[in-house]
């Protein structure tokens, strides 16, 4: 780094110039003054020859002055350089703790914080950085987290697939058609894990193509909640279709994903003789599909993080089939439209509220 960069040689440069330029303003100003002044105090009698007394005095004092001045100018100059390494030294001890923390965080180190110094700037700079490493700490326990979810997800279909064509090599497991489609069921299940985890990584980044067309919400929700009903009568739940049209524009197949997702969510965790409804609204600015269960509810901490990848509600187990990420799927295509999903419980066993909002359609103006 240039010495010029340095801020300890930018701090005395300044301490310098503003104790130079203070010193020489005092120089100039009692090297004028205080002559003058003197000859005023002892009186206009001094004569004109060089020989009278009362000059050998005046130039006694402006020799004396000068070299007082002079003196004050080199102290100040040191006192200032003084000052500047002490100032520089207290300043930039916070920051080599900054930097130092930096490099913990680069290297992976997310523990670590830093205690606020006294400098008010510098204080909300390292609170900053201990918010850097409080988020950087949660996204590497989110990243684990998904990387042993996903293994999880994997393992179960895997295992199964691997006990059939075992037991099929051994001769135990005759190879029948239903031994088959239990296996092309375990394949499908992975093929839905890899659609929904490339959708996510996709809408994450960005990538996710869309048509964009006219869309009825309500004939849309229909068409999801007929292709659940056979499902729906085999849980014993009660599904229902309610609302009116609402037109919007968007792809067509990402919103029956983001709907059925909805859908199988509530029917997943609604017990038998349980009720689900679909209801579909709209207004001048927004179309709403809201699917409303009787299921098990959600507590107030679970009402937004339900939408994470993966995450899980203490105390309930995620029944087999499901990719875990279906809702966190559904808000990245309700936001890649425009809109967004929310949810709502009034608490554990008192049901849960899903609504998802995109903006409506404009009408064309008639001409």
């Amino acid at each position: 780094m240039s010495w010029w960069r340095r801020l300890g040689t930018r701090l005395f440069i300044s301490y310098a110039a503003v104790a130079g330029a203070g010193a020489i303003v005092l120089l100039v100003t009692i090297r004028l003054l205080v002559p003058r002044m003197f000859d005023d105090r002892m009186g206009a009698g001094l004569g004109s020859g060089r020989d009278h007394p009362g000059h050998a005095t005046h130039d006694a004092l402006v020799a004396s002055l000068d070299r007082a001045l002079l003196v004050a100018l080199v102290a100040s100059l040191a006192t200032a350089a003084v000052i500047a390494a002490v100032v520089a030294r207290q300043i930039l001890r916070p920051i080599e703790r900054v930097r130092a923390a930096t490099r913990r965080l680069a290297a992976g180190h997310y523990d670590g914080r830093i205690d606020p110094p006294a400098e008010a700037e510098l204080a909300a700079l390292a609170e900053d950085l201990n918010f850097l490493a409080r988020t950087l700490a949660d996204t590497e326990q989110r990243r684990a987290e998904l990387v042993g979810d996903v293994a999880h997800e994997l393992r179960s279909p895997l295992t199964t697939i691997r006990g059939y064509a075992e037991g099929m090599l051994d001769g135990v497991i005759a190879p029948e058609r239903a031994v088959l489609t239990a296996m092309l069921s375990e394949v499908d299940r992975l093929q839905r894990l890899a659609g929904d985890l490339s959708a996510l990584s996709n809408a994450d980044e960005g990538r996710l193509t869309f048509s964009d067309a006219p869309v009825d919400m309500h004939e849309l929700a229909a068409a999801v909640v007929n292709s659940f009903r056979r499902r729906a009568v085999e849980q014993g739940v009660d599904l229902r279709l309610a609302g009116q049209p609402a037109m919007v524009r968007g792809d067509r197949d990402r919103l029956v994903q983001a709907v059925g997702n909805l859908v199988s969510n509530a029917l997943t965790y609604t017990p038998a003789g349980g009720r689900v409804t679909v209801e579909v609204g709209a207004d001048a600015t927004t179309a709403t599909v809201t699917v409303t269960d009787t299921g098990i509810g959600l507590a107030a901490h679970d009402v937004e993080r339900v939408f994470e990848r993966f995450y899980r509600v203490q105390g309930v187990t995620r029944p087999p089939g499901g990719s875990g990420i279906g809702l966190a799927i559904t808000r990245s295509l309700a936001r890649a439209h425009g809109g967004d999903v929310v949810a709502f419980s009034e608490g554990p066993g008192r049901g849960a509220t899903f609504t998802l909002r995109l903006p409506a359609a404009v009408p064309p103006v008639a001409t």
